[in-house]
Order: C-alpha cells, then structure tokens, then sequence
C-alpha cells in the first residue's frame, strides 16, 4: 500500500491582516456612536410623553438643544446663553442651510423657555426643528 508523504504538503498559514482591519474598524464604530449618544443625553433632562409620534432616523450633523427645568440650554455637553445659542446656530445656518435641530425640552421646564429657544432657531433662520418626546410606558417607569 502507498502512503502520501505527509512532507510534502505545504501548510496554511492564516492571515490575520485583514480580521485585525475589522476589529479596528468597529471599534473605531462604537467609539464613535458612543459619543454621538453621549452628547444627546443630559440626564437634567425628563423628556414628557406623547401618545403618537414618530421615531425618525436620526440625521447626521443634526444639533440637539437640551433646555432643562430651570432654563439652562446646554448643547453637545456645554452650557450655553440665549445669546451664544443664536451665534452659534446663524454661523451654521450659513454653512447648512437644512441644518436639523432636535429640542428636548424637560417636562416640568415653564414654556417659556422652550419658546425662547424656538425664537432664536426663528432669528437664525433655522426651520428643520423637531421635539424629542418618550414613549408613555417609557415615562411611567422610573
């Protein structure tokens, strides 16, 4: 009986390269979304609830404006005045002309200062503006 010669056979060596360029390739991913979520969420902020609404994709670039209770507007993480908030949204309504904002008003905030905060998207001339609301069992829970 013949035997193959098991030497002769070349071994399979496997290439690491291109499953390295995945795994930083999501990672690079998550860290990234990680710190577009990050920057929505001030948790100063208790969204109310709303029976109908829609879950629209979210849009890239879009601003999110939190106003919290006692009318401190805070956009990407830092504090901001009514002032600062209406430079900073004409400076980009001349670049972005469809510029999308996202006002998370908390639900105890008086009206007021959701009002003022809709003033200066008016004076900058910024319309694509749309209110963050949670789903009523969302809200119910703690």
């Amino acid at each position: 009986m013949k035997f193959q010669d098991q030497s002769n056979i070349p071994q399979v060596e496997f290439d690491f390269a291109p499953m390295i360029d995945v795994v930083f390739l999501l990672l690079i991913f998550f860290i990234v979304t990680w710190n577009f979520a990050r920057m929505e969420r001030d948790l100063d902020v208790a969204v109310p609830a709303a029976e109908e609404g829609a879950d629209p994709e979210q849009a890239v670039g879009e601003i999110i404006v939190n106003v919290r209770n006692d009318g401190i507007i805070i956009v990407n993480g830092v504090q901001v005045s009514e002032e600062d908030l209406l430079n900073r949204f004409q400076a980009i309504a001349k670049e972005y002309p469809d510029q999308a904002v996202i006002l998370r008003g908390d639900q105890e905030a008086a009206f007021k200062y959701i009002i003022d905060v809709l003033d200066v998207c008016k004076k900058a001339n910024i319309w694509n503006v749309a209110f963050a609301t949670t789903r009523p069992e969302e809200a119910e829970t703690p």
